[in-house]
């Protein structure tokens, strides 16, 4: 049996009349850029995140960059940030001129470490930001986040592209610091049919600075108060999203119970050498389902799961220190031992909400199979 990492097919089957529905409204409409419903989906959205404030933007890295240049990051300045997430974290950074400060990750979920955080912003007196991940879907420690920032006079964002429904202490993420950035990519839990994002605050006069940096900085029509860019969410984008909005609390609880046949299959295997993701006390979304393989493993894992047809990928090869763009920061090997670890051994397996549970007793199976010792000749 052949399992795809990710199958958006088998989604879009189930509410192929929504879609097609909204998106033949758009079209009929002609009105495609902003419009009343990148409105609407600003508004469900605020409504299901419990935030004052939505700004639809045309990507998820767009929503960090502007969330950046909303808050006069810029050359001379420094943004504190875990090493180890999607390149968006760092390159949205740098992208202002300011330095990203890289901090290693703890090991249970591959977040920021608040202790490494907190030596961090002693040593850094330049840090103006933190900017978290809550990667794969899990949340980060925000509550000791939340006191190291405070206790240091940082702004705190959150990268929580990955964590759309993830919920920490009773609350949505993205509801902690001055700002998040959401991506709807299309492999993302809320995802559109081509690029888009959009930020969440509860700040009246942020909102307001970032809805003017997504069209060119224009306070009206030809008046630019600043330079901003084009970071606009096109209305077909917005209208594919709300239809899938309305089913994503069925998206989720499908992914955690994906999760949980994974971790009992895995344990029914007997694999306790391979270290699944933990669940958390409030809410894990899985947008991966990332384990971590015995030390010099993953590569061989990797390869014979897709010499049987079984999708898996590696998020992520490299961690911040370790790109080539980066090197002039003067980061060295050994510098971040727990993520240079992460990167040796993750490998994400298939948890879209659609994988049935015969498909994942087959990866589990592969991955048995593969971590099993070659017989003896």
């Amino acid at each position: 049996m052949t399992v795809p990492l990710l199958d958006l097919t088998r989604q879009y089957t189930e509410i192929q009349a929504e879609m097609e529905a909204a998106a033949l409204g758009v079209l009929r409409s002609c009105r495609y850029i902003l419009g009343p419903e990148v409105e609407g989906l600003e508004r469900e959205l605020a409504a299901y995140l419990g935030c004052r404030h939505v700004v639809a933007l045309s990507s998820g890295t767009d929503a960090l960059l502007a969330a950046m240049m909303a808050h006069g990051i810029g050359p001379g300045d420094e943004v504190a940030m875990p090493v180890y997430s999607f390149f968006a974290t760092a390159g949205a950074v740098a992208r202002t001129g300011a330095k990203p400060v890289f901090v290693d990750i703890e090991p249970r979920f591959c977040n920021i470490d608040p202790a490494a955080l907190e030596r961090v912003l002693r040593e850094r007196p330049r840090v103006k930001a933190v900017m978290i991940v809550h990667l794969y879907g899990a949340p980060a420690d925000l509550e000791a986040i939340g006191a190291i920032t405070r206790r240091h006079g940082v702004a705190l964002f959150e990268d929580a592209a990955q964590a759309i429904g993830t919920r920490y202490q009773g609350r949505p993420v993205g509801a902690f610091g001055l700002a998040a950035g959401w991506s709807t990519f299309p492999s993302k839990n809320l995802g559109g049919c081509g690029d888009g994002g959009f930020l969440s605050t509860d700040d009246d006069a942020f909102a307001e600075r970032v809805r003017r940096l997504r069209n060119h900085g224009q306070s009206e029509l030809y008046r630019h108060e600043v330079v901003g860019g084009n970071f606009r969410m096109d209305a077909l984008q917005a209208a594919l999203l709300r239809v899938k909005l309305r089913h994503l609390e069925r998206y989720t609880e499908r992914r955690r119970a994906n999760a949980a046949l994974y971790a009992k299959l895995f344990r029914e295997a007997g694999l306790g050498d391979v270290r699944l993701p933990e669940d958390v006390p409030d809410r894990h979304t899985y947008h991966q389902y990332v384990v971590h393989l015995p030390q010099g493993r993953r590569d061989a894992v990797r390869e014979q799961l897709q010499a049987k047809g079984i999708g898996c990928a590696v998020y992520y090869p490299l961690a911040f220190h370790q790109q080539p763009c980066f090197q002039s920061l003067g980061y060295r090997p050994g510098d971040f031992p727990v993520a240079e670890r992460a990167a040796l051994d993750n490998l994400a397996l298939p948890i879209f909400p659609e994988l049935r549970p015969e498909e994942i007793a087959e990866v589990v199976g592969a991955v048995r199979a593969a971590l099993q010792p070659a017989p003896a000749r």
